[in-house]
């Protein structure tokens, strides 16, 4: 039968595109139903032996044995955690690079106005880990039994109470500037270098009063070298039963806790990402990761991964206004 060559190139073009549509469309489904069949890197962007680290390895330990692989957790501190971050939003969409993150996630765009990333766009949330409020504390000596207290001597007098963060535009430094705000008083940022330092500062009685986060302040909170007067959450800790909520203490607008998350690359097959979620959650409920999870002060914070990823959008929006109200200056 006699063809045209019009004819001819067509049906090679059509041949060529099922071709194409056969080697190349199932891919992203293929890497999903065998993921994982090599280690995984999960990325922190702090250093080690911090909060997010330790608890990064207390969940991935057992997620590992349940995946069949290596997860290799790797430090990588510098720069507000944004160069590791911007690590993990230009790897390869596999699932083969996590990023283990923080609050501090949502406050870096209000830091840094060059950053090469968008933490809502360019990265797909898997799951939270926990929830930790901060600790209002204070050193024994200083004579505050409550945080009425302390506001008290705040208003009697204006900029004369110091408070202590781990840096300018952190988390620690965040949660003093909303209570202050709701509080509506005046006191002075004093910031340290590390979590540690602040605390010492604080239970030498150099700084007035500091936000930290559960897990750094509760060794010294049993050992009666500091003592909370309030945390931060709309819930009181598991971990501080005793202590009042900064909403029960009056201070409605006042809540800022940290939280704890895993990240994927954007475009990262949805099948991954839900496969991650529900091997995560699964190990977030087992009995002996709660526990540990509960000595460093971490509750539990379940959400679907959409859920998290809108969750992740509205935290960049309220703390780009909280920075810009506390006059936080950009880097």
């Amino acid at each position: 039968m006699w063809r045209s060559k019009t004819g001819e190139n067509a049906m090679r073009m059509i041949r060529g595109l099922l071709l194409l549509a056969i080697a190349f469309g199932p891919v992203p489904f293929a890497q999903a139903a065998t993921w994982p069949i090599k280690p995984l890197h999960a990325i922190v962007p702090v250093g080690a032996g911090s909060v997010t680290d330790v608890i990064a390895r207390i969940v991935f330990e057992p997620l590992s044995a349940r995946l069949g692989q290596p997860i290799v957790v790797e430090n990588r501190p510098g720069a507000g955690g944004t160069i590791a971050t911007a690590f993990v939003a230009k790897s390869e969409p596999d699932g083969y690079t996590l990023l283990v993150h923080s609050s501090a996630h949502t406050i870096a765009p209000s830091l840094f106005p060059k950053l090469p990333y968008d933490p809502a766009r360019d990265f797909s949330a898997v799951i939270p880990l926990g929830i930790s409020p901060h600790v209002l504390v204070v050193a024994p000596d200083r004579g505050f039994k409550t945080v009425g207290d302390l506001v008290a001597a705040a208003k009697s007098k204006p900029g004369g109470l110091t408070f202590a963060s781990v840096g300018v535009g952190t988390a620690t430094h965040l949660s003093a500037e909303r209570f202050r705000a709701s509080a509506g008083i005046q006191a002075l940022h004093v910031p340290f270098t590390g979590g540690t330092q602040a605390e010492a500062e604080i239970m030498a009685g150099r700084v007035d009063f500091f936000f930290g986060p559960v897990g750094l302040v509760l060794p010294q909170l049993r050992a009666g070298k500091l003592v909370a007067l309030v945390v931060n959450s709309a819930e009181r800790s598991a971990a501080l039963p005793d202590v009042p909520t900064t909403r029960e203490a009056g201070f409605v607008d006042a809540e800022y806790p940290i939280w704890f998350g895993v990240f994927l690359p954007a475009k990262t097959p949805p099948e991954i990402n839900v496969r991650l979620h529900d091997e995560t959650l699964h190990v977030l409920q087992t009995p002996a990761v709660r526990q540990k999870l509960a000595r460093l002060g971490v509750d539990p914070l379940v959400m679907t991964p959409s859920n998290f990823q809108a969750y992740v959008a509205k935290e960049v929006t309220i703390n780009a206004a909280l920075v810009k109200a506390a006059g936080v200056a950009t880097k």
